[in-house]
């Protein structure tokens, strides 16, 4: 009787070491529990859901944002000042001339690596003093090195090493209908913040032509976009799903000075011939 419960609780003592031995080779160290609350706790997308993230657009902003420069101007401008009483040395004249200084933002793509940035001629006109700021938070003195104030281009000349360039596109065969994104800085000084936005639409038409206007800017031929264009965006680049600039971003119709999704941006191919000129 003795022996067959000796022989019991060595049978016993063979099994159990059988399991834990199996169990220690499906979990390793770890209990199946723990495993399953480690997995839980600390779990991270997969590599599959971030590549299907990335597309031709995220590419195409990847590509040319390094480019896209922030451009702050202080023009000087001359006010006259009237006398509320009608008295004094303003009798004379009626009124005296003042200087006031006035800040405003556009934006600009760098195009060529000596540190050429096209952007309009709107941007810079009358600029007593020029900052042209990279999204990698560089800033550079800028000076405009030509413009055509009827075309409404411009090119500023900035000195500095390492320049990320933009790759000029081919405006003459844009679809209509194909993805059209619109980079630039819009409400700069509100955001402080030295990267460009982003906005995606399609090209709406081209060859868009308008009357001569007040300012004496002419435009022809314009590409017309439903990709937000705002405050500030003038100048920037409009890209396609390439990553290639195909126009410059300059006005947009709005009954409030809001997007509306009719914004125009000057055909690359017509600028290419204006740098070259100035």
């Amino acid at each position: 009787m003795k022996r067959i419960n000796l022989f019991t609780i060595i049978l016993i003592l063979l099994l159990n070491a059988f399991i834990t031995m199996a169990l220690i080779n499906k979990y390793g160290n770890k209990t199946p529990e723990t495993d399953t609350f480690v997995s839980q706790g600390t779990s991270q997308p997969s590599k599959a859901s971030s590549a299907k993230r990335i597309n031709s657009i995220t590419e195409a902003v990847k590509a040319v944002e390094p480019a896209v420069v922030s451009i702050n101007v202080i023009k000087t401008e001359y006010v006259r000042a009237v006398s509320p009483f009608g008295l004094g040395f303003f009798d004379f004249f009626g009124s005296i001339p003042l200087l006031r200084q006035i800040e405003s933002i556009g934006s600009g793509v760098i195009y060529d690596p000596k540190g050429y940035i096209v952007t309009n001629a709107h941007v810079v006109s009358g600029a007593t003093q020029i900052k042209v700021i990279l999204p990698d938070k560089r800033e550079f003195s800028g000076t405009v090195a030509g413009i055509d104030e009827i075309h409404d281009v411009a090119k500023v000349k900035i000195t500095g090493n390492n320049l990320p360039v933009a790759e000029m596109g081919n405006s003459n065969d844009l679809i209509i209908g194909e993805w059209s994104i619109a980079l630039g800085n819009p409400y700069g000084f509100l955001m402080n913040d030295s990267k460009p936005s982003v906005s995606v639409g399609v090209i709406s038409a081209v060859n868009r032509n308008f009357a001569a206007r007040q300012d004496r800017h002419e435009y022809k031929s314009m590409i017309q976009t439903d990709a937000a264009i705002n405050p500030g965006n003038s100048g920037g680049p409009l890209v396609n799903i390439n990553g290639e600039v195909v126009g410059i971003n300059t006005f947009i119709f709005s009954e409030n000075g809001g997007n509306i999704g009719i914004g125009f941006a000057i055909p690359i191919n017509s600028v290419k011939t204006i740098l070259a000129k100035i």
